[in-house]
């Protein structure tokens, strides 16, 4: 086929915006030729042919956003002529500046107004879906392809067709109640794709996924000591120096081998347990939060986490991971220590089941096994958990085993 089509580069993607054309229109182009750079909700990627002929037709514009499947531009090969279908209209022009003190909603606030926005189905495309869901689905003329998954992988539970099911009427239930009208000195920032995304999977992990929290405060000093040894060995050889949280990523892990039930997702009538461990982080970036996820982390010493962490957080920032580097994690930390955030309570990214809060390691007076009052550094730690996969005593056996790693940290290293 001769059009090249706006791709879908990630499970949540449903638009993109086509940042530049990397070819011109009359260029000759070869298949592996960069085409464009796209950006997605979560990274800038780079387009190539997939045909070899020339850039006959360009459709969307630098700068201008198409959905997934809508037409970007045509390539012809020598003496091939434009199929006689017309291409997919270009993207409408962005909506003008709603008036300030305007109630009227803008066309974008309408249709952002939907708490789980259907994505356009891409003709001839499976939708991933559990049998029960397929199931349910049929029963009540629930149409698949506008939903939004839940599942690993984003796929289709039961849960999500319920949910769908009861906010299908003619007036769907707005997301949150309209703000207050803008005044003379105020602006409408329109959302980002990535906030758009953001906004919808928090919305559904909120309202699907039954959270419980369990906190605890764990004795740092022994951690903060060993890492002081192993940073003053480090910078005498010439390796970058360790911190906090990679012991705490490292923590997480161990803990999570100890207490296999943790490292799970619900699926519909079913609970999925991986075999491995994918350590998703989360990384604040000046548009959002992304999750880039450590592989196999179970088999990942402490250096190597520190390495990855830099790695992904640094082109996490620069818009420049790839798809596989963000999506399939199995359990998230959350670190705000480095913000000055004593604890906090996250909520859970799904599909996975727990999500971990980490804190400031904080001086305080503590009461040591003498029963005397001396200066301790504690650490507080928050575990979201998704209660149709982890149980409470779960939870706790899972927190327990990272509180004996953090207060004995050479268990980590062994």
């Amino acid at each position: 086929m001769p059009y090249i089509e706006m791709p879908k580069l990630s499970d949540t993607m449903t638009e993109g915006t086509l940042l530049r054309w990397r070819k011109n229109k009359g260029d000759t182009v070869a298949s592996g030729d960069i085409l464009a750079e796209v950006e997605t909700d979560k990274a800038t990627m780079e387009m190539e042919s997939f045909e070899d002929g020339v850039l006959t037709e360009i459709y969307v514009q630098d700068g201008g956003k198409a959905t997934v499947g809508q037409k970007l531009a045509l390539i012809l090969a020598a003496g091939e002529k434009a199929p006689p279908e017309s291409p997919a209209p270009a993207p409408a022009a962005a909506p003008a500046a709603k008036p300030a003190g305007s109630n009227a909603p803008s066309p974008a606030a309408a249709t952002a107004k939907s708490s789980v926005p259907a994505a356009p189905a891409t003709p001839g495309a499976r939708v991933k879906a559990s049998p029960l869901a397929k199931k349910i689905a049929a029963s009540k003329g629930v149409d698949l392809s506008r939903i939004t998954g839940t599942g690993p992988g984003y796929r289709i539970i039961a849960a999500d067709v319920e949910s769908a099911q009861k906010t299908s009427g003619s007036a769907p239930a707005p997301a949150s109640v309209p703000a207050t009208p803008a005044g003379p000195n105020d602006q409408r920032i329109m959302l980002s794709g990535m906030r758009k995304v953001i906004a919808e999977r928090l919305l559904i992990s909120k309202t699907t996924i039954p959270h419980f929290y369990l906190n605890i405060e764990v004795d740092a000093g022994e951690l903060m000591k060993l890492r002081a040894e192993v940073n003053a060995s480090s910078e005498k050889s010439g390796q970058p120096k360790l911190t906090v949280n990679d012991f705490v990523l490292k923590a997480a892990v161990v803990a999570a081998t100890k207490v296999p039930k943790v490292n799970a997702s619900f699926d519909g009538d079913a609970v999925v347990q991986y075999g491995s461990i994918n350590l998703a982080v989360a990384v604040a970036i000046d548009d959002g939060l992304v999750t880039p996820v450590i592989r196999d982390a179970q088999k990942k010493s402490l250096r190597e986490i520190n390495e990855l962490v830099k790695d992904l957080a640094t082109r996490a920032r620069n818009k420049k991971l790839k798809p596989d580097e963000y999506q399939g994690g199995t359990l998230t930390v959350s670190n705000l220590g480095a913000y000055g955030i004593d604890s906090f309570s996250a909520i859970i990214n799904p599909p996975q089941s727990i999500i971990l809060a980490i804190g400031a390691v904080v001086k305080k007076p503590v009461v040591n096994s003498r029963n005397e009052i001396v200066v301790g550094q504690r650490l507080s730690i928050g575990l979201s958990c998704d209660h149709r996969v982890v149980d409470g005593a779960i939870g706790a056996e899972y927190l327990a085993e990272l509180r004996k790693l953090i207060e004995n940290p050479a268990l980590m290293l062994i």
